[in-house]
């Protein structure tokens, strides 16, 4: 089947995949190249993450990232992955104030961005609201665990579930999540055993970063995975799949080295007149 011919997934898919024991793969892009590349290697969902913030835009957090970004990349995202299931992040406080404000951030996601879901992180405390986003008509995956829009609530960057005290709280939100109508939720960060059992408990499909094998599906960003962008070793729950960063460098070092040099651009790479438009120009040498 080519790229053309697939057809994107639904939720009752993701749905009858976790039913099956069919892991769904996810992986965040962010641009037009990164979800073309995404979808032509068969990637069942995209990510268009707040993430971005980091990887591309350069900040330090997630949390400086606008609606405008979120749509901005979304819908480049989508351009790039018309086959393929597109979920976006609602950003850093863009769903905490009043509903009709919160269904306009998802509107323009939908709209402008032409994404097919929304994702938001929060566990009972959202449940509220993401019941209402499900009621206007627009899937919504949760996000529990380690939570980066509210990591300096929890302390930095720290694996969730260790204690029985959050053990009990992340399967609460996680019930939470689902009954208020979430089609999937992502566990970041959690320790093996706990998403196990929360993907155990639940009808939904679990996405897992760092949480384990026994997630329903698992999600890793575009840059991590490629080692886009960065030289440093992969944090313990990536794998680098590839060096891209490493091939672009040296790539560009070689360039420089020929235009220095003048070798570049060669004689394949330039185009000439003929020969009586040069003497046109240039006249009669002698």
């Amino acid at each position: 089947m080519t790229v053309e011919q697939r057809k994107a997934l639904t939720t009752a898919k993701m749905r009858k995949m976790k039913q099956d024991g069919v892991p769904i793969t996810m992986v965040t892009a962010y641009d037009y190249p990164s979800a073309r590349l995404s979808e032509e290697a068969g990637i069942d969902v995209i990510l268009v993450g707040d993430s971005l913030g980091n990887v591309v835009l350069g900040y330090d957090s997630t949390l400086p990232v606008t609606l405008d970004d979120m749509v901005y990349h979304t819908r480049a995202a989508v351009r790039g992955a018309a086959n393929t299931f597109v979920v976006a992040d609602m950003p850093f406080l863009t769903y905490h104030g009043s509903l009709d404000a919160t269904l306009q951030g998802v509107g323009r996601l939908m709209r402008e961005g032409g994404a097919k879901a929304v994702k938001l992180e929060g566990g009972a405390e959202i449940a509220a609201t993401v019941k209402a986003i499900t009621e206007a008509g627009v899937p919504v995956v949760g996000h529990l665990g380690l939570t980066p829009q509210s990591v300096h609530q929890l302390g930095g960057f720290r694996v969730q579930g260790r204690s029985s005290d959050q053990a009990k709280k992340l399967l609460s939100d996680a019930k939470a999540i689902e009954e208020a109508g979430a089609f999937a939720v992502v566990l970041e960060l959690v320790t093996d055993e706990l998403a196990a059992w929360i993907t155990k408990q639940l009808s939904i499909p679990t996405i897992g970063i760092g949480s384990g094998v026994h997630c329903d599906g698992q999600v890793l960003v575009y840059h991590d995975l490629l080692q886009y962008g960065s030289d440093s070793a992969p944090r313990k729950f990536v794998k680098a799949y590839a060096n891209v960063g490493e091939t672009i460098r040296t790539g560009i070092g070689e360039y420089v080295k020929e235009v220095k040099a003048r070798t570049f651009p060669a004689q394949e790479n330039t185009f000439h007149m003929d020969n009586d438009v040069v003497q046109y120009l240039y006249g009669d040498k002698e």
